[in-house]
């Protein structure tokens, strides 16, 4: 299951990047479509079924629930 942080200001932060960045993780400097969010590196991560933890920006957490 994947849901939003529940850090309330972090998921606002990194929404407020999101918009400034056009979509694309405001964590990464380059802008590509690997790093549109959900970003590959999350989407990798989360076909795994034994990961559970957050992406890289910390918006979303993958739970094995």
């Amino acid at each position: 299951m994947v849901k939003l942080n529940p850090d309330e200001n972090i998921v606002k932060m990194i929404k407020e990047g999101l918009k400034r960045k056009g979509g694309y993780c405001p964590c990464k400097m380059e802008i590509n479509e690997d790093n549109k969010c959900m970003c590959k590196e999350f989407r990798e991560q989360i076909a795994d079924p034994d990961f559970e933890g957050f992406c890289h920006c910390m918006l979303y957490y993958k739970s094995k629930d």
